[in-house]
């Protein structure tokens, strides 16, 4: 199927059938996508947390807003977390980038105020969304992108010292009855030539 054809027909998912299991082997695909995942200067500023154990599923559902009953029926929540430690963060790209990266970092970013360099992790965190939704689009795994969180409980539930969760999102398979499928809500997007300009 070509790419076009699996984003007309992907969705937000809200109700997930908690018998069906993802596959193991799925999962670690996934796992290996986000790995390679692209980053600016391949920075990789990031951690992804895949919770499929049911009773920590249930706690973080007390801090998912709307989102708790997707939450406890999905097979796996992923956490999508940016470091939110700046030493921890130059520690890792002292040991992983050449110095070309680590020159432009030092000058260019480091200088800036520390939300700033903050605001740039979560944006490379957002590439690897993209990435990751696509991936379950082309897997046939449904997924619900969550903003609808309270990030310092998913840091602290999930250990986070280091990093911050700036969204999770839910993967699984949907409920055959759930109410936002495309043949259910067809899809509404801003008409074509409203947002794409050719110059």
């Amino acid at each position: 199927m070509e790419f076009l054809d699996l984003m007309k027909q992907r969705y937000t998912t809200k109700q997930y059938d908690a018998s069906k299991k993802l596959k193991k082997e799925d999962v670690e695909k996934l796992k290996q996508i986000l790995q390679l995942s692209p980053s600016s200067l391949n920075s990789q500023p990031w951690k992804f947390t895949f919770v499929s154990d049911q009773a920590t599923k249930e706690i973080l559902a007390e801090h998912s807003m709307h989102n708790a009953d997707r939450v406890i029926k999905c097979d796996t929540v992923v956490a999508f977390s940016r470091i939110d430690d700046l030493a921890y963060f130059e520690e890792q790209i002292n040991r992983e980038l050449p110095q070309r990266q680590l020159d432009y970092y030092y000058n260019k970013l480091k200088p800036k105020p520390i939300e700033e360099v903050k605001n740039w992790f979560s944006r490379q965190l957002h590439i690897s969304l993209g990435v990751f939704v696509s991936a379950c689009a082309m897997m046939g795994i449904d997924h619900t992108p969550m903003g609808g969180i309270v990030p310092e409980q998913y840091n602290k539930i999930l250990g986070l010292d280091s990093f911050h969760t700036d969204f999770a999102v839910c993967i699984g398979y949907r409920d055959d009855n759930d109410f936002n499928q495309p043949h259910l809500i067809p899809k509404k997007r801003v008409d074509l030539d409203k947002i794409i300009q050719s110059i």
